[in-house]
């Protein structure tokens, strides 16, 4: 028989129908998906078997660099997650998050039943918004925009003022798109009860053009999502320096902290 492990997607609350929605699900190739109870809470970890050829460590290392396989095992991780946290709260965990088996996966959920019931109450009735803002640069100077006339200049000094010209504009427009930013961060934030600011994307990561100047993640009330897409959209439009991406709902990935995680798998989980 192929040896499996368990793979964990996340920690959720659990009530009567959640073992049936459960059945219906499928995660890592195609696997189906279960719930490991703790019998003395309303928790459960969300598990599938993966083949241990594909996720111990050495195997799991080489994946990872394969962007193909890191997609599929990705869109997988957040499928399961996003069904249930449509029927549940759930605390989602990082990709590859591997026990050897579900009673280790048991005596885990068991050891921080405390901390996962808590931060599940927190997240309870809540969806993560992300709010990325673009700027993009403006272009050069035309030559008829010149202060003083071409004809005044010597060769040099004329292009020592372009350039200057170029960088004041650049650095005006620049300015402009962080206030045009601070307006739409501060319009988030009045719906919002938690936000973070993740990494600014860059190259294959940035969606469309312009640079990324905000990437934030903001945790609102279910009953605010409208009014949260409505105040930020308004702040957008007012500016046409700034182009911003409004995606959500989703399960609140962003607002897992270090302390909710369990500890490292490559180690302690598969041993």
């Amino acid at each position: 028989m192929t040896a499996t492990v368990s793979y964990l997607y996340g920690v959720a609350t659990v009530h009567s129908g959640s073992y049936d929605m459960v059945a219906a699900l499928r995660g890592i190739a195609d696997a189906p998906v279960r719930l490991v109870p703790d019998e003395e809470a309303n928790l459960a970890a969300i598990v599938s078997s993966v083949l241990a050829d594909d996720f111990d460590e050495a195997p799991l290392a080489a994946h990872l660099e394969d962007l193909d396989w890191l997609e599929a095992v990705a869109r997988a991780h957040h499928r399961v997650v996003d069904a249930m946290a449509a029927q549940t709260t759930v605390l989602p965990l990082r990709l590859a998050t591997i026990y050897r088996d579900d009673d280790r996966v048991r005596a885990m959920v068991r050891a921080g039943r405390r901390a996962f019931a808590q931060r599940l109450t927190h997240l309870a009735g809540h969806v993560e918004w992300g709010v990325k803002v673009y700027f993009d640069p403006p272009s050069a100077p035309t030559t008829s925009a010149a202060a003083a006339p071409a004809a005044e200049l010597s060769p040099g000094r004329a292009y020592l003022r372009s350039r200057h010209q170029e960088r004041d504009s650049r650095q005006d427009a620049y300015r402009s798109a962080e206030q045009a930013a601070q307006r739409v961060e501060a319009a988030a934030r009045t719906r919002a009860v938690e936000h973070v600011r993740h990494r600014l994307q860059q190259g294959p990561l940035s969606h469309g053009s312009g640079e990324n100047i905000v990437n934030n993640a903001y945790l609102v009330p279910d009953d605010q999502t409208e009014g949260f897409r409505d105040e930020v959209q308004r702040a957008a439009e007012q500016s046409e320096i700034v182009r911003v991406e409004i995606t959500g709902p989703w399960a609140p990935y962003s607002f897992v902290s270090r302390q909710d995680e369990p500890g490292e798998m490559s180690e302690e989980a598969i041993t």
